[in-house]
């Protein structure tokens, strides 16, 4: 039986400023991602699950930076003969919609890569988008991700997310972002490159943990902590990172810093919480996020996103 095509765009329209979807198949529910397969879609429609994150900064004016990571399996994809290789070819899509403005906000990409063989089925492959929206309590996203190849295959995530403000002047840190170390390519953020990954997609080896701090002024010596630690019963004490040193803020107002954690973790979830305080003011900002060790041999490559304007 041909596969149907599935129109996200009229998936988009309905969905995104709350109404009832358009395509009723388990291929684009809106949920969050699941750890399987999930259902069992229709022999014409079917699902690819995927992971992804957001993380948040700040943005141009007074607007908010928001950045999606996003991972999918290589044996979710199917593989197509590229001279003597194979390409894997997949789109992905970021919608932010402010359901109290009634205004919608989305960015696409095509992304591809070839190889020389096929890649074993666990291979990761990785990349990311990002918007700048206004500020708002009432937002909500979707993250949408289908097979270039083969009309008909896709998934889409969604939830609630609301926009967090950076302006003003109190000391503020924006999101914990984590990246495979060593990245030679992947989102730029000023001088820093970083191969993003979704939280709950990360080794048992190093990685790279960033952050920007915001309205530390220049000179002004400040103190950070990062504290890693397992979320279970009975884990063992946080692994505690501090440094001190005086801000160096780019032109943009902002301090942004790359740290690279060297402990091995365990697989199961973890939380990291980073802590910057300004002793001169007796100021203190912190920000966590929770990411899941899974342990991958089989690799992962970064596909690079260099999305379409719309």
């Amino acid at each position: 039986m041909p596969r149907r095509r599935v129109s996200l765009l009229c998936v988009l329209a309905s969905t995104a400023l709350g109404g009832a979807p358009a395509v009723d198949s388990p291929a684009l529910q809106d949920e969050a991602p699941a750890e399987g397969a999930g259902e069992v879609a229709p022999a014409d429609v079917l699902p690819l699950p995927f992971h992804y994150d957001l993380y948040t900064f700040r943005g141009e004016g007074r607007r908010t930076a928001v950045v999606a990571a996003f991972s999918v399996s290589a044996g979710l994809l199917r593989q197509e003969e590229s001279g003597k290789g194979v390409r894997y070819r997949f789109d992905v899509t970021l919608v932010l919609a402010d359901t109290a403005r009634r205004s919608v906000s989305r960015t696409d990409d095509s992304v591809f890569v070839r190889f020389p063989r096929p890649l074993l089925a666990e291979h990761l492959l990785y990349t990311q988008l990002e918007l700048q929206v206004s500020p708002s309590r009432s937002t909500v996203q979707r993250v949408i991700m289908t097979d270039a190849t083969v009309p008909g295959i896709g998934q889409l995530y969604g939830s609630s997310f609301p926009i967090p403000d950076y302006s003003g002047s109190r000391l503020m840190l924006s999101d914990i972002a984590l990246g495979l170390p060593d990245a030679r390519a992947g989102w730029k953020r000023g001088d820093v490159t970083l191969a993003l990954l979704p939280t709950s997609q990360f080794p048992e080896s190093a990685f790279d943990v960033y952050y920007e701090i915001y309205n530390l002024p220049a000179g002004r010596w400040y103190v950070t902590e990062i504290a890693v630690e397992a979320v279970r019963p009975g884990a063992r004490a946080p692994v505690r990172l501090r440094f001190t040193g005086p801000a160096t803020p780019s032109s943009a107002g902002l301090v942004q810093e790359l740290r690279r954690v060297e402990t091995s973790l365990a697989a199961g979830r973890h939380r990291i919480t980073v802590t910057v305080t300004d002793p001169a003011s007796g100021q203190s900002a912190s920000s966590s996020r929770v990411f899941e060790v899974r342990g991958w041999p089989r690799g992962a490559t970064l596909v690079a996103a260099l999305p379409r304007a719309r």
